[in-house]
């Protein structure tokens, strides 16, 4: 594979953290999941847009798997790249750690998957370069992506077909 035709993971790499203030929580004082998803996709948006360095469009949001609740008081991290690539489709990872700042300890809070689509100027899909994995997280998660975009592709199918069969009338007409 020449370099023009691929990058690596941690080029795509972005880390953003953010301290969790009283208004960012629910009535447990533990951090909304609503918040911490629409942290997720943005997130996840710029690893997609860094490895196309083009236009993208959240296709799926697969999983976000909350591991931990993260506190009031605490800071939460997230750490994204882009795992896998199809022809125009990018798996995103998204690690989200939380960390007391009193004591310094870090702990696995959530994580997730997110498929985001390279657009071009005109909105159509657009071929992306592969990646390439480097670190044993990389070529693990790598290795697992043919697996879950199978899962996706299947869910896709079955939402479509729910989606089919439950139509559009208004309930409240």
């Amino acid at each position: 594979m020449s370099e023009e035709n691929f990058k690596y993971c941690k080029e795509s790499k972005v880390v953003k953290t953010s301290r969790v203030f009283p208004l960012d929580t629910n009535n447990h004082q533990t951090l909304f999941g609503g918040k911490l998803m629409s942290y997720i996709d943005d997130i996840a948006s710029i690893s997609a847009a860094r490895h196309s360095r083009s236009e993208t469009v959240t296709a799926s949001m697969d999983s976000v798997d909350f591991l931990e609740p993260i506190g009031q008081k605490e800071s939460v991290c997230l750490e994204s790249y882009v795992t896998w690539v199809g022809t125009s489709s990018m798996e995103v990872f998204v690690k989200v750690i939380k960390e007391n700042l009193m004591s310094g300890e870090r702990r696995l809070a959530a994580t997730s998957f997110l498929t985001f689509v390279s657009l071009d100027e005109n909105g159509k899909p657009k071929r992306v370069p592969q990646v390439m994995p480097e670190t044993e997280e990389e070529i693990m998660l790598h290795q697992t992506a043919k697996q879950r975009a199978e899962e996706r592709k299947s869910r896709r199918k079955h939402s479509k077909a729910l989606a089919d069969a439950l139509g559009t009338d208004k309930p409240w007409a």
